[in-house]
């Protein structure tokens, strides 16, 4: 991988000497910025994928595209791909512009869901296989093969063929396939949903590793909250075409900008606000005083952040309720509490402290730092 990085950046002024830097620290070097401006795509007259999508992911950043199917997150991808092309719009990536820039020669390779490897060939010819397409001599296509292998941890399969292994090593030979040629920008199509939960999880670190040792620009789709969470430095939450949110994955979970995202991130304690005065906000749960709520129409409480203490206990943010269900999850308890005419939900940590049962009157803690309101 190294060569052919130094070579890219020998001529630049001010570059290191080739002998100074490591192959990562060249790699971010090549960490290209995208910029979306206006994209369009509709497919047939009733069906618009994507509705004037205004997106910048910068540099070396590993970015999530997240949303629901058919929100036009793996449209997006495809269209960074050069395998769609939008209808209107503009596509720049490290300062060129690819929209009419056909897939073989953009600096952009795909990690497709189904991993779309040579299952007859080996592992080492399946590596190989897009820098032969290149026209790399033999010796240097098996240089930068053994380099890849090596630092994907595949060096003892390279000469196993690939119907031979499991789904968490052809999962990695996809990866080592997808980078083993160097691009500015790397596409993950879901590319571990596939997986069961615990090779699934093993996997999204070595990814993010891998994406941090290298410095590279990954744009990675998903519909699975946790999963953006964990390897996200920024993500877009989308729907029916458009882009909700952008944002950190704490800034996105905890104060989300409307009730979709909310409720995509797994909240349901939403309440509209029947009454305002100046902190004070009055809902079905009764009058609550918020630090800095915001002007949104809907109070959302997380789950997490509530403390049930027992009995009924008087106070400011005090709100009285009965245990209506309890789900024991091991580090934790989810409660279902009833309030009046509705329910709340509520996360307790299993601290070794006596946890309520059901039918249990409880009094529900809210802290005033933790409410936020949002729109509709």
């Amino acid at each position: 991988m190294s060569e052919t990085i130094t070579a890219d950046i020998a001529d630049q002024p001010g570059a290191t000497p080739a002998a100074e830097e490591t192959p990562q620290e060249a790699a971010g070097r090549k960490a290209s910025s995208i910029e979306m401006q206006g994209l369009h795509k509709r497919f047939g007259r009733d069906t618009v994928a994507l509705d004037g999508v205004d997106l910048e992911i910068r540099a070396g950043e590993f970015f999530t595209l997240l949303g629901p199917s058919g929100c036009g997150k793996t449209t997006l991808l495809r269209i960074l791909a050069g395998l769609e092309e939008p209808d209107d719009g503009s596509l720049v990536v490290g300062g060129k512009t690819l929209t009419e820039v056909p897939p073989h020669r953009r600096s952009v390779n795909t990690v497709f869901q189904s991993y779309a490897l040579f299952p007859h060939l080996s592992v080492r010819d399946n590596l190989a296989f897009g820098l032969k397409m290149r026209g790399l001599p033999a010796a240097e296509r098996d240089a930068k093969v053994d380099e890849i292998a090596e630092f994907i941890k595949l060096g003892d399969l390279v000469d196993r063929r690939v119907d031979q292994l499991s789904g968490g090593q052809r999962q990695r030979i996809a990866l080592a396939r997808a980078l083993v040629c160097e691009p500015d920008v790397l596409l993950l199509d879901e590319p571990l949903s596939a997986l069961d939960a615990g090779l699934r999880s093993q996997l999204q670190v070595e990814l993010l590793r891998v994406q941090k040792r290298l410095g590279m620009t990954f744009v990675f789709v998903t519909h699975d909250q946790d999963e953006a969470m964990v390897m996200s430095d920024r993500i877009a939450v989308l729907n029916g075409g458009n882009i909700q949110q952008v944002g950190a994955p704490r800034e996105v979970y905890e104060r989300p900008v409307n009730a979709f995202v909310a409720r995509f991130m797994g909240h349901d304690n939403l309440y509209p606000v029947r009454e305002r005065q100046g902190d004070r906000l009055t809902t079905a749960l009764g009058t609550l005083t918020a630090e800095e709520a915001g002007e949104g129409e809907l109070l959302l409480i997380r789950p997490e952040t509530l403390d049930l203490l027992p009995g009924e206990v008087e106070g400011a943010n005090h709100v009285p309720a009965t245990v209506a269900e309890r789900l024991y999850r091991g580090s934790h308890a989810e409660f279902r509490l009833e309030i009046g005419d509705t329910t709340l939900q509520a996360t307790v940590n299993n601290r070794g402290r006596h946890l309520p049962e059901v039918g249990d009157r409880v009094t529900v803690v809210v802290a005033p730092e933790d409410l936020v309101t949002l729109s509709e």
